[in-house]
Parts: C-alpha cells; sequence; structure tokens
C-alpha cells in the first residue's frame, strides 16, 4: 500500500501562521457566514444563495460594464470588445444559475415565503444599476432605493453620465455619423427616443461591415449582451410563474405579469429593428 501524497515535497506550502491563505484573501469567512435563514426549511438555503451568488455576479457585470463605457469613450474598442463579451458570458451564468432555483418546488417555497416580508429582488440596486448603465432609464425605479441615500447616490451617480448605448452612438458621432438628436443630448437621466438617424447610420455600417468593422463588431457585442440579458429575464419569468403561478411578487409587484412586460423593453431598439431593414 502506498503512502498518502503529501504535496510539501514539492514545495507547496503547508502552513499558514503567518502568511496569507486562500480564505483569508477571498474573506471565506465574511461570504460563509451572511447565509441567515429565518426559518427552518430546507429550501431556504437555496433561494439565499441563489440571490447572493446572482448579486455577486452583477456586482462584475456592473465593473466590466463601467469598464467598456469608459473604453469606448476614450475611443479604444478592442478592449471593449472583450469587456463586453465577459458581460455576456456573465449573463449566461446567471442564466443556469435559474435551473437551479428551478429545482424547488411550490410547494416548498410557500414553508418559507412569508419568511421573506415584503423584500425582493425587484429592489436590487445593482440590477437596477446595470438597467440604467446599459440605457434602460426609467427613473421611477428610484423609489425603491430612496431610503438608503448611499444607494441612491450611487444610482443618480449613473444616470449623470452617458449609458453603454449612449456612448456608442457619441463614437459614430465622433466618426463622421449623423446621429441627429443624440448629438446634442445633454441630459443623460431619462431614456432616449429611438432615432431614425442612428438607425441609418447602423444600416450604412452592417451593409459594408469590412469598411466600419469596429463600429460593426461593437454593434455585435452590444447585441449579444443583450440577447442574454433577454434570455435572463425570460428565465426568470418561467422560474416565478413555475414557483409561484401567477401570485403578487412578495415586493408588492405583480408577479410573473410585471416581469412579462419587462420583456418587451429593448436596451438597444436600433440595432434591433436595423436587422428589418437590410
Amino acid at each position: 500500500m502506498s503512502k498518502p501524497y503529501d504535496p510539501s515535497v514539492e514545495g507547496a506550502q503547508m502552513s499558514f501562521k503567518d502568511r496569507m491563505s486562500y480564505s483569508d484573501y477571498l474573506h471565506l469567512e465574511k461570504i460563509l457566514d451572511a447565509q441567515a435563514p429565518l426559518s427552518t426549511a430546507h429550501d431556504e438555503m437555496l433561494f439565499i444563495i441563489q440571490h447572493q451568488t446572482s448579486e455577486l455576479w452583477m456586482k462584475l457585470a456592473l465593473h466590466e460594464i463601467g469598464s467598456a463605457i469608459r473604453s469606448i469613450r476614450a475611443d479604444k474598442l478592442e478592449p471593449s470588445f472583450k469587456m463586453l463579451t465577459r458581460v455576456s458570458r456573465i449573463f449566461e451564468q446567471l442564466n443556469s444559475a435559474w435551473d437551479v432555483l428551478r429545482t424547488m418546488t411550490p410547494s416548498e417555497y410557500t414553508e418559507f415565503r412569508d419568511s421573506l416580508g415584503q423584500s425582493s429582488g425587484f429592489q436590487s440596486w445593482q440590477y437596477r444599476a446595470i438597467e440604467f448603465m446599459a440605457g434602460n432609464r426609467n427613473t421611477a425605479m428610484l423609489r425603491p432605493h430612496a431610503h438608503q441615500p448611499e444607494l441612491s447616490e450611487k444610482l443618480e451617480a449613473v444616470l449623470a453620465q452617458p449609458s453603454l448605448y449612449d456612448e456608442a452612438i457619441l463614437l459614430l458621432g465622433r466618426n463622421g455619423f449623423d446621429i441627429g438628436a443624440d448629438g446634442k443630448r445633454t441630459d443623460w437621466r431619462e431614456t432616449r427616443s429611438e432615432s431614425e438617424e442612428v438607425l441609418v447610420a447602423w444600416q450604412a455600417i452592417y451593409r459594408d461591415p469590412q469598411r466600419y468593422w469596429m463600429f460593426y463588431e461593437l454593434a455585435e457585442k452590444l447585441v449579444d449582451f443583450e440577447d442574454y440579458f433577454r434570455r435572463w429575464r425570460f428565465n426568470h419569468v418561467t422560474t416565478v410563474e413555475r414557483i409561484i403561478g401567477m401570485k403578487r411578487g412578495t415586493g408588492g409587484t405583480s408577479g410573473a405579469s410585471y416581469l412579462k412586460k419587462m420583456l418587451e423593453v429593448e436596451l438597444f431598439p436600433e440595432l434591433w429593428k436595423v436587422r428589418t431593414r437590410l
């Protein structure tokens, strides 16, 4: 019988008395102590971890979207492509998470639903920030965060700057395309109106990809992002309907009915409409 393998023979560190360990670096004690179920229901742990990990992925998405915005603003498109690709992969990961949550049945959710009180994913400020950064600037959605001034300030800071799609359109303007009223905007707080000029600009790019390859590539990265984002929304609806049917959400929304309305929202409308024009 062979002796158990000892990694220290090959130089692996085995003592961390005065060294930073894996757990130290990741602050695992904070992360793993952050689950505090309010009921004795077995599935409440699943529910908590599903939402906590989603918030961590959204934190990374905000980091990447913010960097992509700054890169486009500085006319550095290649780095933005990598960042936007990563955002799409993040939403692919978030989509997979719904598969785990869907293993919970309506009966199991009922065991702890009342413990949630009025809390709801509808109140996620990071999700709201992602929407605002992408371009869906529905300021009515600031109200659920009014009781936390520091979060309201973060969201207002996002609204004070051009969105990801705004920056893509401004990029076209800097490169000789007619972007109409978008070139004169100074108030970024409200959702922009669709523009025929912007649609025509994207149409020209899609008709001659070789000439406008960088803008064409940016357009497709944006469409990839919204494609995965839409799938995430659709999977959210399906999961909610599968678990609670058409009941109202814990946060007071109409539940699945509200989420279905959100499926109609387009982040980059001209990029979808240009397909019909080609």
